[in-house]
C-alpha cells in the first residue's frame, strides 16, 4: 500500500514539475503568441497565470501549438 501511495506522489509530483516547466515558457513567451490583441502583459499578469497554466498545462500546450 506504501508503494502505491509512493508512485502515485511520484506520478504528482513528475505532472506539477512538467506543468512549472511548460506554465515558465508560457508565461514568457507563448502568451503573446495565443493571444496577441492583448496588448502588453505586466508581469503581475503573467504571474497571474501562472497556477492555472501549471495546472491545465496539457491544455495550455495544445493552445499554444495551434496558436498562429
Amino acid at each position: 500500500m506504501r508503494a502505491i501511495a509512493q508512485i502515485i506522489l511520484w506520478i504528482a509530483e513528475a505532472y506539477l514539475l512538467l506543468g512549472l516547466v511548460c506554465a515558465l515558457g508560457f508565461a514568457a513567451i507563448g502568451v503573446k503568441r495565443v493571444l496577441p490583441d492583448a496588448g502588453h502583459f505586466t508581469l503581475g499578469a503573467r504571474l497571474i497565470i501562472l497556477p492555472a497554466a501549471t495546472l491545465l498545462w496539457p491544455v495550455t500546450l495544445y493552445r499554444w501549438r495551434s496558436a498562429p
